[in-house]
C-alpha cells in the first residue's frame, strides 16, 4: 500500500516534471521558431512588396494622367463658373442700371409734366389776366362811348378802319416778303440742283467717251431725243410767257439804272466831302466807301446795255478813281498826308461824278417804257444818246438828306428810363391831360401800348374841342411825354422863329425838361422845325436830342420827339484835353467861334468841338475830336425848299 502510494506520487511528480520540461522545451523551440516564422513572413512580406511594386509602376502613371485631365477639367469648370458669376453679376448690373434709367426717366418725364403743368397754369393765369384786362378796356370804352356824338362816332369808325386797313396792309406785306423769301430759295435750289445734273452729265458724258459702243451711241440718240422734246416744250411755254419775260427784263434794267443813280450819288456826297476835308480819319473813312461804290457801280454798269465806246468811257472813269482811292488810302495807311496835286486830283473826279450824277438823274427822271425797250434790244435812241452826251445837263439836289445833325444817330449807352419807377395807365391818362391842359381837351382816349427801343409807351388819342386830334406816348417808366403829334392844316404865318423858339422853350419846361439848347432851325412853310440837345456846362450832347415843331399860324406846340432825350440823358463829367484855338488850327477852311459837343460816332460818345465852315459857295459842319484834335465827322450844308439841311 505503502510502496502503491509512493508510486503514485512520484509518478505523478515525474509527470509533471516532465510537462515541465517539455514545455521549457517548446517554449525555447517555440521562441527560435516564432523568430524563424516572423523572418520568414518578413521575407515573404518584403518579396510581396517588391512583387507588388513591380506590378504597380504602370497604374501609377495612368493615375497621374487621369489627375491632370481631371484636375484640367476642374479648373475649366472654375474658370466656366467665373464667367457665368460675372456675367451674371454684368446682367445683374445691367438691370440695376435700366432700373436706375428708367427711374430716372420717370422722374425727368414727371419733371417735365409737372413744368408742362405750370406753364399751362400760367397761360391760363395770363389769357384770365389778359380777359379781365380786356373785359376791363371794353367796359372802359362803352362807358368812354357812353356820350358819343355821331360825328365823333362816325370819325372814330373812319379811324378805326383805316388802323385795321394799315394793319392788313403790314401783314399782306409780310406775306409778300415771305413768299418771295421763299421763291427765292426756291429758284436757288433749283439752280443747284440744275448745275449738279449738268456736272453729272459731264462725267458722265466724259465717261462714254471713253467706252464707246452701241450702247453709248443709243442713250446719246436718246438724250437726244429728250433734250430736243424738252427744248420744244420750253420753247412752247416760253411762247406763252413772252410778254412777261419782256417786262421782267426791262424791269431788271430800270432797277439797274436806279442803283447807278444812287451810287453815283452817294460818290458825289463822299468826294464832295473829301476834297475839304483835313482831318486822316475821316479822308479814310470818306475813301473807303468811294472805293467801295465805285467797285459797285463798276457792276452795274456791266449790266447795262449800251455800246462798247460809251461802256468804256465810263468803266475807265469808274476804274480809274477806284484805283486812286485805292492809291490814297494806302499813303495814309503808311502815315502820310495829302498833297495839293492829289487834293486836285479830287476836285477832278469830283467834278466829273457830278456831271454822270446829272446825266443819270436825267435817265431816271426821263425814260420811257418805248425807249428802254429799244435801249434794251441794241437800238438808237433816246437814252443811248443821253448816255453819249452824259454830262451835259445840270445837277440836281441830293436826296439823302438829314434835317438835322446826328438825327439818324442810334441810342447811346444804357436806357436812362429803366432807372425810373412803372406807373398805372390811369396815372398815365392824369399826366398826359396834364401835358395838353391848355389844348382844350375834351376827350383822351386809350388805344392800347407800344414798345419802342426796349421802353413800354402807354398810347392816347385826345381830341380837342374843334375835333382835332392829338396823338401822344407816354413812358410806363417816369410818366415822361416821349412823343406827340398833331394833324392839321394852316396856311397863314402869324409867328417868327423866335417866337417858336420861346413857345417851344415853354412847352418842354411844362415837360421837365429846363436844359434844353436850340442847335438847329428849319421852317417849313407854315411849321418851325427846332431842334433841341441838352446843354449841361456848356456842352451841347447830340444824344440827348430833342425834335419840337411848331405851328406858326396858331403858336402852338404840334410835334414832339423826345425819346433820345429820356432814353440817353444823364449827368456826365465831361472835359476837353485841346483848346478851341488848338481845334480850329487843324481846319484849312474859314469857321465861326466852335463851341464844344458831345456826338454820337460808331454808337459811342465822343467830346467834339463843332465848326460851322465855310469854302467857296458851300458850307459845312466840321466836328473835331477834343482828345486828339483829329477830324471826325464832316455833314454838307445845303439849301432846300424846306429850309437847310444836311448831308
Amino acid at each position: 500500500m505503502e510502496k502503491k502510494i509512493g508510486k503514485n506520487v512520484s509518478s505523478g511528480a515525474e509527470k509533471v516534471e516532465n510537462a515541465e520540461k517539455e514545455n521549457l522545451r517548446n517554449s525555447a523551440n517555440g521562441g527560435q521558431n516564432t523568430k524563424q516564422k516572423k523572418t520568414a513572413a518578413k521575407k515573404q512580406t518584403v518579396k510581396k512588396t517588391a512583387a507588388k511594386t513591380e506590378k504597380t509602376k504602370p497604374a501609377k502613371k495612368t493615375r497621374t494622367r487621369a489627375e491632370k485631365k481631371e484636375r484640367a477639367q476642374a479648373q475649366k469648370r472654375v474658370e466656366a463658373a467665373k464667367k457665368r458669376a460675372e456675367k451674371k453679376e454684368a446682367k445683374i448690373r445691367k438691370r440695376a442700371a435700366l432700373k436706375e434709367k428708367r427711374l430716372e426717366h420717370k422722374k425727368m418725364v414727371a419733371q417735365k409734366r409737372l413744368e408742362r403743368k405750370q406753364k399751362m397754369m400760367e397761360k391760363r393765369a395770363a389769357i384770365k389776366n389778359k380777359k379781365i384786362e380786356k373785359r376791363a378796356e371794353r367796359i372802359a370804352r362803352r362807358e368812354l362811348l357812353k356820350h358819343e356824338t355821331r360825328a365823333e362816332k362816325q370819325k372814330r369808325l373812319e379811324r378805326e378802319k383805316k388802323e385795321r386797313l394799315a394793319l392788313k396792309r403790314q401783314k399782306a406785306e409780310r406775306r409778300d416778303k415771305a413768299r418771295e423769301q421763299k421763291q427765292k430759295a426756291r429758284e436757288a435750289a433749283h439752280a443747284r440742283k440744275a448745275e449738279n445734273a449738268k456736272h453729272k452729265r459731264e462725267q458722265k458724258t466724259r465717261r462714254k467717251e471713253n467706252r464707246r459702243g452701241f450702247g453709248g451711241w443709243l442713250a446719246a440718240v436718246i438724250s437726244l431725243g429728250v433734250a430736243c422734246l424738252a427744248l420744244a416744250t420750253v420753247v412752247t411755254a416760253g411762247a406763252f410767257r413772252m410778254n412777261e419775260v419782256a417786262l421782267e427784263g426791262e424791269n431788271g434794267a430800270r432797277s439797274t439804272l436806279y442803283e447807278m443813280l444812287s451810287l453815283s450819288e452817294d460818290m458825289d456826297n463822299n468826294l464832295t466831302k473829301l476834297r475839304v476835308s483835313e482831318g486822316r480819319e475821316e479822308q479814310r473813312r470818306l475813301l473807303t466807301n468811294v472805293l467801295v461804290d465805285s467797285a459797285l457801280l463798276e457792276n452795274a454798269i456791266e449790266r447795262v446795255p449800251v455800246d462798247a465806246a460809251t461802256s468804256t468811257d465810263i468803266s475807265s472813269f469808274v476804274n480809274n478813281t477806284n484805283a486812286y482811292a485805292r492809291t490814297l488810302l494806302k499813303k495814309l495807311a503808311a502815315g502820310e498826308k495829302l498833297t495839293q496835286t492829289q487834293k486836285n486830283t479830287i476836285v477832278y473826279l469830283w467834278e466829273i461824278n457830278k456831271d454822270l450824277t446829272r446825266e443819270l438823274n436825267t435817265l431816271a427822271t426821263t425814260m420811257s417804257a418805248k425807249d428802254l425797250r429799244a435801249f434794251m434790244n441794241g437800238k438808237a435812241g433816246a437814252m443811248s444818246e443821253q448816255f453819249a452826251q452824259m454830262g451835259q445837263t445840270s445837277k440836281r439836289e441830293p436826296q439823302n438828306e438829314v434835317d438835322a445833325p446826328f438825327s439818324g444817330a442810334a441810342n447811346v449807352g444804357r436806357n436812362q428810363l429803366s432807372n425810373l419807377d412803372e406807373i398805372t395807365q390811369s396815372r398815365a391818362e392824369e399826366l398826359v391831360r396834364g401835358y395838353f391842359e391848355n389844348y382844350n381837351v375834351q376827350k383822351v382816349c386809350y388805344t392800347g401800348e407800344t414798345t419802342a427801343q426796349d421802353a413800354g409807351m402807354y398810347n392816347f388819342v385826345l381830341t380837342d374841342a374843334n375835333d382835332v386830334e392829338i396823338y401822344a406816348q407816354i413812358t410806363k417808366n417816369g410818366g415822361k411825354l416821349a412823343f406827340m403829334d398833331i394833324y392839321e392844316e394852316n396856311t397863314n404865318k402869324q409867328f417868327d422863329l423866335n417866337a417858336c423858339n420861346d413857345i417851344a422853350q415853354e412847352f418842354l419846361a411844362k415837360m421837365g425838361i429846363d436844359n434844353a439848347q436850340a442847335v438847329w432851325y428849319s421852317d417849313g412853310g407854315s411849321v418851325a422845325d427846332i431842334v433841341y440837345t441838352s446843354c449841361d456846362n456848356g456842352v451841347c450832347a447830340y444824344s440827348d436830342m430833342i425834335r419840337v415843331r411848331v405851328c406858326e399860324c396858331k403858336g402852338i406846340v404840334v410835334g414832339v420827339d423826345a425819346r433820345g432825350y429820356w432814353f440817353n440823358y444823364t449827368q456826365r463829367d465831361l472835359d476837353a484835353t485841346l483848346s478851341v484855338e488848338e481845334a480850329r488850327s487843324a481846319l484849312t477852311m474859314e469857321s465861326d467861334e466852335g463851341r464844344l459837343a458831345l456826338i454820337a460816332v460808331d454808337g459811342e460818345e465822343v467830346l467834339a468841338y463843332e465848326f460851322l465852315c465855310t469854302s467857296g459857295d458851300n458850307e459845312y459842319l466840321v466836328y473835331i475830336d477834343a482828345e486828339t484834335g483829329d477830324e471826325v465827322q464832316m455833314y454838307t450844308v445845303r439849301e432846300g425848299m424846306r429850309g437847310r439841311y444836311l448831308i
